[in-house]
């Protein structure tokens, strides 16, 4: 007798399964990342007096959510989106002076000094949205392959029986057609050469 093993899912599968799974589109995912970031800062601002560390720690977090919370087609956006939303949300601890100028100087500044945490969040989107298309192609090849239009002849044996019925098809058409008296043919005889 054969022994069915059944595979058993890991708990933290598990309970990954059990978070929420929205798809947004890109715009979608863009809102929402910039939104969060500014909650986020302001919540900074208020609880931990403008961290820099805890405001880039809190951006990786969102920068993977938004990777995997963006719709298939809209991948591409995620590694777009998440320097946006940095940007959105290092505002409220910016500290820059008063005035218009100031305040673009210090979002400039809070930028420039941010700058590590800015790329690891964008790599971290890229990579997510990477991994989630090259599985999606994977899928996509599969279902093909699955549904017989990969593009490859058919083989030998399928071919065979179409070709011989319509050969036999051809064959019967051809017996079935009347022959005029007078064309040329198999049994047809050849006629004299006119006098001039």
């Amino acid at each position: 007798m054969y022994r069915v093993r059944v595979r058993s899912v890991p708990p933290v599968v598990l309970a990954l399964r059990r978070f929420p799974n929205p798809r947004l589109t890109g715009i979608g995912a863009g809102l929402f990342a910039s939104l969060t970031m500014f909650v986020l800062a302001c919540v900074d601002r208020l609880l931990f007096d403008s961290s820099e560390l805890v405001y880039g720690l809190l951006f990786l977090p969102v920068s993977a959510l938004t990777a995997l919370w963006v719709r298939p087609a809209d991948l591409v956006t995620a590694p777009i989106s998440v320097p946006i939303a940095f940007a959105v949300g290092v505002f409220p601890i910016s500290g820059g002076s008063e005035g218009f100028g100031g305040q673009v100087m210090g979002l400039v500044t809070a930028l420039a000094v941010h700058a590590g945490w800015l790329y690891g969040g964008t790599l971290i989107a890229g990579l997510i949205a990477s991994v989630r298309k090259v599985r999606q192609m994977r899928a996509r090849r599969r279902y093909v392959l699955a549904q017989g239009r990969g593009g490859a002849p058919a083989p030998a044996s399928e071919r065979a029986p179409r070709s011989a019925a319509s050969a036999a098809a051809a064959a019967a058409a051809a017996a079935a057609k009347p022959v005029r008296a007078g064309a040329g043919g198999a049994g047809a005889v050849a006629r004299r050469p006119q006098r001039p």
